[in-house]
C-alpha cells in the first residue's frame, strides 16, 4: 500500500465518521474501534483462554 492510498482510505474514514483532520489524527485505535462501532467482546471471550494457557505454560524466571 503506498502512502497516497493510505492517505486517501484515511480521509475516507474521517469523512464517513464526519471527523475533522485534526479529530481523526489525534484519535486513539480505541476511539477509532468506538467510533466504528467495532465490538471488543471477541477479546474479552478471549480471556479465559488466555488464562488456561498461562496456567498450561508459565513463564519462567528469564535468563540474561
Amino acid at each position: 500500500m503506498t502512502f497516497a492510498s493510505s492517505a486517501t482510505t484515511a480521509a475516507r474514514v474521517a469523512a464517513v465518521l464526519g471527523w475533522s483532520p485534526a479529530t481523526f489524527w489525534s484519535a486513539t485505535p480505541a476511539d477509532l474501534r468506538a467510533a466504528l462501532g467495532l465490538d471488543l467482546a471477541p477479546a474479552a471471550a478471549a480471556a479465559p483462554d488466555l488464562a488456561r494457557l498461562m496456567e498450561a505454560f508459565p513463564d519462567g524466571p528469564t535468563a540474561r
